[in-house]
């Protein structure tokens, strides 16, 4: 008799993240993660779309962008997944960076502004990101400095 140890592999290596959550097969999986996270466990998202995670730039010399997993959700959103490792020097800036590329890609000439939809950009990280925060999921959105009213439900973080 064979018994073989049980063999695992690192989620958070891009290589298993991108298997578990961005391949085709595993769209069940990413909509109950997307619905858990997002939306406190409720089943807001029934359908999902897996799109290539690659944000092309639009203008030569305009840097690449590589997600680790983009979809398309309840009411045309757009969902940016990036998981990271390393608290790497400015990685603030380009999560930033990821959100304002997949929203400002999605018009070609001539379209009108009124077709971009709402980009939500997920990080997950295996650091803490705000450490002043005793939250575990932290949500930003653009707000009005002083009195914090909403500018725009179109980008959030």
């Amino acid at each position: 008799m064979m018994v073989m140890s049980g063999v695992y592999i690192n989620p958070k290596t891009d290589f298993a993240f991108k298997k578990i959550f961005g391949s085709k097969q595993s769209t069940d999986i990413l909509l109950s993660f997307l619905n858990a996270i997002l939306y406190q466990s409720r089943p807001i998202i029934e359908d999902l779309e897996i799109l290539d995670p690659y944000q092309a730039p639009r203008i030569k010399g305009i840097k690449d962008s590589y997600l680790d997993v983009k979809a398309t959700i309840v009411g045309n959103k757009t969902v940016i997944i990036k998981m990271q490792v390393l608290n790497v020097l400015g990685f603030e800036k380009r999560v930033l960076y990821n959100a304002a590329k997949a929203f400002s890609i999605q018009l070609n000439v001539g379209d009108d502004y009124t077709l971009l939809n709402s980009v939500i950009a997920l990080t997950i990280t295996d650091f803490e990101m705000f450490p002043e925060s005793p939250k575990v999921i932290s949500r930003y959105k653009l707000k009005e400095q002083d009195d914090l009213t909403d500018y725009s439900e179109d980008i959030e973080l």
